[in-house]
């Protein structure tokens, strides 16, 4: 994954941002050490804004497409109000490995639930509503979970997708034959055209959108 930021501002950034504890680093360090794609997982930045957000909205129902190896999932959990939980799910049973056993280790083990199989039928499996969603799955199914999610957001609900700057690639009609970065477009161009929505793009590690429904 090519830098979006400068990294001495991303570093710049990181070292002006509360720290996480101890127990993200231990996961990112096995990450990095035992999976062939350990950029898949958000960086210390990203987490710590994903805990910030759960900490302002305060959901009771937070959905995740894509648990990887748990860091995203543990930064949430970090923040939830009580009675609050997280059900997230991956098809990979390697990396949810990984997860549940540092899921586990910490003090919010009791706050997740792993789901294992395709996205998409664990989604329509829930009832919701989900007051949070994290999109952070395979780039080709991004425009199918979106739209599975959105009937079942909560009133006030927020979905974060991740991923959708895709180092750069999305801008301009340099695709090519790369389907991650024409879905990506795809999808891109379907949210700021949906009406039923409203979104805003961040320029945050490789690229987050906030998306809420349109009220009034």
């Amino acid at each position: 994954m090519a830098d979006i930021v400068e990294p001495r501002i991303e570093e710049y950034a990181v070292a002006h941002t509360s720290p996480e504890p101890a127990l993200f680093a231990t996961l990112a360090e096995e990450t990095r050490a035992s999976t062939s794609a350990p950029t898949m997982m958000v960086g210390t930045l990203e987490g710590r804004f994903l805990s910030f957000l759960v900490a302002m909205l305060r959901p009771q129902l937070v959905l995740e497409i894509g648990t990887f190896t748990g860091y995203s999932a543990l930064s949430m959990a970090e923040s939830l109000p009580p009675g609050g939980r997280i059900i997230t799910c991956d098809i990979s049973e390697e990396h949810v490995a990984i997860a549940r056993r540092h899921i586990e280790a910490s003090p919010y083990g009791d706050r997740i639930e792993i789901k294992v199989g395709p996205a998409l039928d664990t989604v329509r499996g829930l009832d919701g509503p989900f007051d949070l969603t994290f999109i952070d799955a395979d780039k080709t199914g991004y425009l199918d979970y979106y739209e599975a999610i959105l009937p079942k957001l909560a009133e006030r609900g927020v979905i974060a997708v991740d991923n959708v700057l895709w180092s750069g690639r999305v801008v301009g009609d340099g695709a090519g034959d790369d389907e991650n970065t024409a879905a990506l477009q795809r999808f891109n161009d379907h949210v700021v055209a949906d009406e039923r929505v409203v979104c805003v793009m961040l320029p945050l590690r490789d690229g987050v959108t906030l998306i809420r429904r349109r009220t009034g």
